[in-house]
């Protein structure tokens, strides 16, 4: 599904969601990379991205949401740091790591009882979760131990005939990925530096960053 970021054809995007709703697993193009979609809250739906990427089941697996208010139900607290990166970093290239409610698939957690979220600044992933009304799964559409995908060629090459659709946004910036970080802790632990920088998170929290 060709889709062009800057004025998306909703009817393929209605159409992508479609497949996502019946339990299947597209790619789509994010901020970083293209990541594998599939609805968060479907525990079978999450297992087949597991079993596409060939991945551990005990590494969890972050979601993307629409807006802030998707949080709720997701996650069990919010910190004032939190909060505060949310504010400045959201929607972008920030995973926060948080305390996964009830609600979550122990599959995303990977069994450590946290999630990884962010709202994605790439309009075509801000607009699927927000038309799919749940959050969809955030992984690289690769598979585990070999190099991400920036094209939808890619993905094609690398995993086509084991998805259900790829949506072609043109390339992605590739490079690195997204910065994640625990907020479940005091301070803050970084457990990945990626696009965002660690100074400026220091600089917005001004605490120090484990």
């Amino acid at each position: 599904m060709k889709i062009d970021p800057s004025n998306p054809d909703m009817a393929l995007i209605s159409e992508a969601v479609r497949i996502m709703r019946k339990g299947g697993v597209i790619a789509y193009p994010t901020e970083t990379f293209y990541g594998l979609g599939a609805d968060g809250k479907n525990v079978q739906a999450v297992e087949k991205v597991f079993l596409i990427k060939g991945r551990n089941f005990k590494k969890p697996i972050s979601l993307i949401i629409g807006v802030h208010s998707d949080l709720t139900g997701l996650v069990e607290e919010m910190s004032d740091t939190a909060r505060l990166l949310m504010e400045r970093f959201w929607p972008g290239a920030l995973t926060l790591v948080f305390r996964a409610s009830s609600n979550i698939p122990s599959r995303l957690t990977g069994g450590t009882g946290k999630i990884g979220i962010r709202i994605s600044s790439h309009t075509i992933a801000t607009v699927l979760t927000q038309t799919l009304f749940s959050p969809i799964t955030a992984t690289s559409a690769n598979l585990s131990g070999e190099g991400e995908c920036s094209s939808a060629a890619e993905v094609i090459q690398c995993i086509g005939n084991r998805i259900d659709a790829v949506i072609d946004g043109g390339p992605t910036p590739g490079g690195i990925g997204t910065t994640i970080l625990d907020v479940t802790v005091h301070p803050p632990v970084v457990l990945r530096e990626g696009v965002i920088p660690i100074s400026l998170i220091k600089d917005t929290v001004r605490t120090e960053i484990q």
